[in-house]
C-alpha cells in the first residue's frame, strides 16, 4: 500500500484564536506580541501586507501600526494551548493515526482511504475543523510528508486551491515544486538554501532532480532524505509517540529589571514550580537542575552579567518542595549586587521515569509520601486554577512578573473570563 499524508495547518494560529472570539476582527489587521508585549509573532494577511516583518519589535513598526489601525494584543497562551487541544481532538477523528508536529499543525496517515476522493476527504477536515473550532486550516495531501508541506504551502497560497490541495498522482506535482522556492523545503534550512543557490539550485524541482552523490556529498544524508521524499520516497514516518523529553525548561524575561536577591528569588521559584509541573504532567523526575541570571545584554558592557549553577541532585525528583531547595541555594550563589536583571530560568535535565528513580542509601525522604502529596497538589489546581494552592516562596505582589498589557480573556479556561453577550 503507497503512503499518503496530510499536513493540517492552522492558518495564522493566534491571530485566528482571537478572531473566534471577537469576530470584529475578521479581515482587520491584527498582531499578536511576544512576553512583555515586545516583538511581532503572529501576522494577519492584512498585516503581512502592509510589510510587517515576523520577529520585529513592536515600536519599530509604530508608524504602521497607527497608520492602518492595527490591533495588537499580547500572547495569551493559555487560551492559544486550549485551542490546540480541541483542533487536534477534532483531527483524530478523521485518522486512526496522527502526529501532532507542533501547535497548530498536525500530520495525519490517510493511506487506508486511497478508495476515496482525498481532495473531498481535505475538504471535509478543512470545513469541520472550522465549524467545531472556529480555526481556519489547510490541508496538503502528498506521498511523503515532505510533499505533504509542499502541498499545504501552496493550498495556503492559492486562491484555486481554497485551502485544500491534493498532490499524490497529480500531473501537476512538477509545476507544484517548481513554483516553490528551494528555502520553502522543508528540512532545507537559510545554510542548506544557501550552497545549493550557490550551486544553480534555486527551485523544489532543481531540488528533485539533483544528482544523489553531489547531494550526499554537499547536504549530507539529511539532505540527500529531502530529496528522496520530494521523489515520493518515504523517509519520514508519523512519530505517534513522542520522544521523551532530553530537557524541560521553564524561563521567561522579566515585566521591569529586578536587582534586589528577595525578587530574583521569587521568580526563580515560580519557574521552577512551572518546570516541575512539567515533570510530572510526563512521569518523569530531574538528577540535574540549573538555574541561570542575566541582565540586558544590549546595556552598558560594565552593566553586563550572566551565570548559571548546576545541580547534580543526590536522587532524582519530580518534588517541587526539593527542587526549590536546590533552585534557591542556587540563584544565591549566583546573585550579584548592583545589578539590573532581565531574565532568568530553570532547566531540568537528566530526565527518568519517576517509578524508576534510583535512590541511595543516604536518601532520606519518602518518596511514596512526596509523589502522593504532588498528586494531590497538582489536582487540586488543576480542577480549580493555577496556583490556587502555592508555594510562599513564589510571592504574592509578584512586580516581576511577565507584563501582557494588551491579553484578550482566557475565555476557555477562566470562569472569570468566560465570554458574555449583552442584550441590545
Amino acid at each position: 500500500m503507497k503512503k499518503v499524508f496530510a499536513l493540517v495547518d492552522c492558518n495564522n494560529f493566534y491571530v485566528s484564536c482571537e478572531r473566534v472570539f471577537n469576530p470584529s476582527l475578521e479581515r482587520e489587521p491584527v498582531a499578536v506580541l511576544s512576553n512583555n508585549d515586545g516583538c511581532v509573532v503572529a501576522r494577519s494577511n492584512e498585516v503581512k501586507a502592509i510589510g510587517v516583518k515576523m520577529g520585529v519589535p513592536v515600536f519599530k513598526v509604530r508608524d504602521l501600526v497607527a497608520a492602518y489601525g492595527v490591533q495588537i494584543y499580547s500572547s495569551n497562551y493559555t487560551l492559544y494551548g486550549d485551542m490546540s487541544r480541541r483542533v487536534m481532538r477534532t483531527l483524530s477523528q478523521f485518522s486512526p493515526e496522527m502526529e501532532v508536529y507542533s501547535i497548530d499543525e498536525a500530520f495525519l496517515d490517510l493511506s487506508g482511504f486511497a478508495g476515496r476522493n482525498l481532495t473531498e476527504y481535505g475538504r471535509l477536515i478543512h470545513d469541520t475543523v472550522r465549524r467545531w473550532t472556529g480555526i481556519p486550516v489547510s490541508v496538503g495531501i502528498g506521498r511523503t510528508k515532505t510533499l505533504a508541506k509542499v502541498a499545504n504551502h501552496i493550498a495556503k497560497k492559492s486562491s484555486r486551491a481554497g485551502g485544500v490541495l491534493d498532490l499524490t498522482d497529480s500531473p501537476y506535482l512538477g509545476h507544484a515544486l517548481e513554483s516553490m522556492r528551494v528555502i520553502d523545503v522543508w528540512g532545507v534550512g537559510p545554510g542548506f538554501a544557501k550552497k545549493l543557490r550557490n550551486c544553480g539550485i534555486e527551485t523544489a524541482r532543481q531540488l528533485r532532480d539533483a544528482d544523489d552523490k553531489w547531494i550526499l556529498k554537499t547536504l549530507g544524508v539529511v539532505g540527500l532524505r529531502s530529496v528522496y521524499e520530494l521523489r515520493e520516497r518515504v523517509c519520514y514516518g508519523l512519530e505517534t509517540c513522542p520522544p521523551v523529553n532530553k530537557g524541560i525548561a521553564s524561563t521567561r524575561s522579566f515585566g521591569k529589571p529586578v536587582e534586589s536577591l528577595e525578587q530574583l528569588s521569587e521568580s526563580v521559584a515560580s519557574y521552577t514550580c512551572r518546570a516541575a509541573e512539567k515533570l510530572r504532567r510526563q512521569n518523569l523526575a530531574a538528577g540535574v537542575i540549573t538555574v541561570f541570571v542575566m541582565t540586558n545584554l544590549f546595556s552598558d558592557k560594565q552593566r553586563r552579567y550572566f551565570n548559571s549553577e548546576t545541580v547534580e541532585l543526590p536522587v532524582a525528583t519530580s518534588d517541587t518542595s526539593e527542587l526549590l531547595n536546590y533552585a534557591l541555594a542556587a540563584v544565591r550563589k549566583i546573585y550579584r549586587k548592583g545589578y539590573r536583571f532581565k531574565k532568568a530560568g530553570v532547566l531540568l535535565d537528566s530526565l527518568v521515569d519517576q517509578h524508576k528513580v534510583q535512590g541511595n542509601l543516604f536518601d532520606s525522604v519518602d518518596r511514596s509520601r512526596s509523589r502522593k502529596i504532588m498528586q494531590v497538589f497538582d489536582r487540586i489546581n488543576s480542577l480549580m486554577e493555577p496556583d490556587t494552592i502555592r508555594y510562599p516562596a513564589i510571592g504574592l505582589g509578584q512586580p516581576w512578573k511577565t507584563r501582557f498589557q494588551r491579553r484578550s480573556p482566557r475565555y476557555t479556561t477562566r470562569w472569570d473570563e468566560l465570554l458574555s453577550v449583552r442584550a441590545v
